[in-house]
């Protein structure tokens, strides 16, 4: 057994020790808290405490997987396989499939997806005869899942006098009875969703004490990571099962509580105290990972925030370069500037693509990003994309298994019920939903028996809808003697989804059927890995968990060395040497949609300090003067937040007081740099010129005015420098085409190329 000891510091050692009662472990960004955690529970097994006593919840299947081989190593692989440790999702889901009979769902209940719930929420709008411009089915969807997370059933919501007016007042009275029928209709179909797994947990312990009561004994030490990300739903769960020990140990920091959208409460960490009173409090201070002058603007920036947990967190780590700051005249160019320093940077520094991250606040803000490193020809890749096991060819076989192993699964028969087609129309598909409504079935009962439910279908249909029925009760039969993957290969097989996709002629096609073949290569791993590890790896299995995947649990093997963009919500618990924080403005980021009250904006500025903390060595800030909202440009002021940070720990420091100022280029960094003349819109000086050579160059730059007097187009040639209104300067690489149809194409110093005709181009002859 390693010392495991020896790897902490004195605050960290403290925190693994206390063993005994309530610990809140409050843990600054790059502070070590998932060690501390690790150790703990090591400490509690090296201490004689039974695994399956112990009970930790993470908010992905990645840290659990991190963690238990972690612990593997200080105390064996046997005695950490045997942990209840996993998300809440996960783990409630053990626990209702064990006890699924006491709230009426079969054991092998299906997990709805987003998709899923979409699709159902689609259906009974539908059937309600309602406006689905006004019932959009992903803002009810919404809806139903914070009064979920929030512990309010469709019965409670439908006698709530507050719920209900706030919907008349949205224009949308009916979603009390969309959440009605959503809800009957998962139950017939044996379906839960993401947030039932939460609900019914908390339904579960409340309506049956002695089933409370056997989990409370078993969970004699009780773990939670990233507390502060906790909802309602998720601390009442934690309250209860804790309450005979109370030996509960949650870690977090509060400085990084941006989950609200989701229903994330930062009461429940700040609130710790008042559940605890005799709780032992420990603070990690230490950052391990960012520079001294990332940690203290950090730390300058959250101070700012009056709703808080006070800590300094500190480093030891060199003290780094000051943060950069960028400023564009426009969307376009932020773009470019971002890009363009990116490339000086690895081609100066010999850095890697996959050092550098590009963070924003909305997902939209991507393509100009995107547009500009596909210019350069720069690797990347945007996480948040379409997961692997949401592609549609992968979601068709996937529908097949949950059919197989849950067939009254109404979403799933839906999707297969014609694919690969075999002539059981929309028209069928329709009157097979209808009937299943009017009568409270699963679609599958009217499919099994459509006579006894005279279902209007000609005699050629019912043949069709009883050799469906026959396939799918032939791969029921096989459940029990075929694993995961057996039975997989032959449902993709004897349905006719392999042959459907390997006969297709486009590379689309060919592409969806190497998809398919990937997602058997997983379930043959998954079955392999379960065998290992004595674990069961029926079809079950496996579906329950691909369902219980979360963000950052796929795998991303294939994305080496990259660029990596993605929002700032979806980078928390990520790091990168140099970051890239972009679209720093007012109504951007902070957002407009959370600046109405005090709460809303502290939790903006927290994302900024997650942000910011990202970094191991380097920040840098941009944003511009003019983003385009709408299709039309936007006069844009620099957000708060740049102003926030204590000036000491900026490069830039004069940008905001008024005064003109010089961002001298840096030879030996060979970094684009600028300088900025009052309200002039400013040119980038490329890496390698002398200073004259680039003030040369920033002399060109003439503010933009009213007076701006383009030359004549056929006076336009071939190698001249020119000067465009929006675009700045550049040169001119080609001319052609004829008469009113000639265009030039000018290579822009701040925008690259563009192909302009010179009749609306209105370019000005600079030499």
């Amino acid at each position: 057994m390693q010392n495991y000891l020896d790897e902490l510091n004195q605050a960290q050692r403290e925190a693994v020790l206390a063993k005994d009662g309530p610990s809140l472990v409050v843990a600054g960004a790059g502070s070590g808290k998932t060690r501390v955690l690790t150790y703990r529970i090591a400490h509690l097994l090296a201490s004689g405490v039974a695994p399956w006593n112990i009970l930790a919840l993470t908010f992905t299947n990645k840290a659990a997987r991190e963690m238990k081989a972690r612990i593997g190593r200080v105390v064996g692989d046997e005695l950490a396989a045997s942990l209840w440790m996993g998300t809440f999702h996960s783990i409630f889901s053990r626990i209702l499939r064990t006890e699924s009979e006491l709230l009426g769902f079969p054991s092998a209940f299906t997990i709805y997806d987003t998709t899923d719930s979409k699709s159902l929420i689609k259906s009974i709008i539908k059937e309600l005869k309602l406006d689905d411009n006004v019932y959009k089915p992903a803002g009810v969807l919404a809806r139903i899942s914070m009064a979920k997370n929030s512990l309010i059933t469709a019965a409670t919501y439908k006698a709530s006098a507050p719920a209900i007016e706030a919907d008349r007042m949205s224009k949308r009275p009916e979603i009390f009875r969309i959440y009605e029928l959503y809800a009957a209709r998962c139950k017939q179909s044996g379906a839960m969703d993401f947030d039932d797994l939460l609900l019914y947990t908390n339904v579960l312990f409340r309506d049956h004490p002695a089933v409370l009561d056997k989990y409370q004994q078993k969970f004699k030490y009780i773990l939670v990571d990233e507390y502060q990300d906790t909802n309602v739903s998720q601390y009442l769960i934690i309250k209860r099962l804790g309450q005979q020990h109370n030996n509960i140990c949650v870690v977090g920091d509060d400085a990084q509580s941006i989950y609200s959208f989701r229903g994330a409460k930062i009461e429940n960490i700040l609130n710790f105290k008042n559940d605890y009173q005799n709780h032992h409090l420990f603070k990690l201070e230490q950052n391990y990972r960012s520079t001294q002058i990332i940690v203290n603007a950090a730390n300058s920036l959250i101070k700012k925030n009056e709703k808080q947990i006070p800590k300094e967190v500190y480093s030891e780590n060199d003290e780094g370069e000051l943060i950069q700051i960028l400023d564009a005249y426009t969307d376009t160019e932020e773009g470019y500037l971002v890009v363009n320093s990116i490339f000086d940077q690895i081609a100066n520094k010999q850095l890697r693509f996959d050092d550098f991250a590009i963070l924003y606040r909305t997902n939209a803000q991507s393509r100009i990003f995107e547009e500009a490193l596909r210019k350069r020809n720069m690797p990347y890749k945007i996480y948040g994309g379409l997961s692997f096991y949401q592609r549609k060819e992968v979601k068709d076989l996937i529908a097949y298994f949950r059919l197989v192993v849950n067939p009254n699964d109404s979403e799933a028969l839906k999707r297969v019920i014609n694919y690969p087609a075999r002539g059981i129309g929309a028209t069928t598909l329709g009157k097979i939903e209808e009937t299943a409504a009017r009568f409270n079935l699963s679609m599958w009962s009217v499919v099994v028996n459509p006579g006894a439910f005279s279902l209007d279908v000609n005699k050629g249909t019912l043949n069709k809808l009883q050799g469906f029925k026959e396939l799918i009760e032939k791969f029921q039969a096989l459940q029990e003697s075929n694993d995961a993957y057996d039975l997989a290969r032959l449902v993709a097989s004897d349905t006719g989804v392999m042959k459907e996709l390997y006969n297709g002629n486009t590379l689309e096609e060919r592409t969806k059927y190497e998809n398919v073949e990937e997602l058997l290569n997983g379930i043959r791993d998954f079955v392999a890995g379960n065998y290992q590890e004595g674990n069961p790896a029926r079809l079950e299995n496996f579906l329950e968990n691909v369902a219980l995947l979360t963000d950052q649990d796929t795998d991303k093997g294939d994305d080496k060395n990259k660029v990596t963009l993605m929002t700032i919500h979806a980078a928390k618990g990520l790091e990168f040497p140099h970051v890239y924080i972009v679209g720093l403005e007012e109504e951007l980021f902070p957002s407009a949609m959370s600046v109405h009250t005090q709460s809303e904006l502290e939790e903006e500025r927290r994302l900024f300090y997650v942000a910011l903390t990202r970094a191991e060595k380097r920040v840098t800030l941009s944003y511009c003067k003019s983003r385009y909202k709408y299709g039309t440009p936007v006069t844009a002021s620099p957000s708060r937040f740049i102003r926030e940070i204590d000036t000491s720990f900026v490069k830039n420091k004069t940008m905001f007081k008024g005064r003109n100022q010089s961002f001298e280029p840096n030879d030996s960094a060979g970094e684009t740099s600028f300088i900025e003349r009052g309200s002039a819109f400013k040119k980038p000086v490329r890496a390698g010129m002398n200073l004259a050579a680039s003030r040369k160059l920033q002399q060109m730059a003439k503010p933009l005015d009213s007076n701006f007097t383009p030359d004549a187009p056929e006076q336009i040639k071939s190698g001249m420098q020119v000067e465009h209104q929006q675009f700045g300067a550049g040169r001119v690489i080609q001319i052609e085409g004829e008469g009113t149809n000639k265009k030039a194409l000018v290579f822009f110093n701040s925008f690259g190329e563009k192909k302009l005709l010179l009749k609306f181009a209105r370019l000005r002859i600079l030499s």
